[in-house]
């Protein structure tokens, strides 16, 4: 499983929509790519969501986003994310 970062962006039609019902329907786009949502957080400033998720793999990552978006109407900007231990032992052998 590998993580992604998942920042989302409400359009005006989405935010009516804002409920428990769908963020349920969300969990379950994720689970059905095969993932889990590890953390969810609504921000202030550039993004209005950020969801942490562990994917199978780049494609399941492609295919939750997209999902999401047409279940959502929030458009994600999808983005893998390492830890920084691991980035640091990746970096020194490179």
């Amino acid at each position: 499983m590998a993580t992604y970062f998942m920042f989302g962006k409400y359009s005006a039609a989405a935010l009516p929509e804002i409920s428990v019902e769908r963020t349920k329907k969300a969990e379950d786009v994720v689970k059905q790519h095969g993932g889990a949502i590890e953390s969810m957080h609504a921000l202030l400033g550039e993004h209005d969501l950020v969801l942490v998720v562990d994917l199978p793999g780049v494609h399941q990552a492609m295919q939750a986003s997209v999902a999401l978006s047409r279940l959502t109407g929030i458009s994600f900007s999808t983005s893998p994310a390492v830890e920084v231990a691991q980035f640091d032992e990746l970096m020194h052998k490179s």
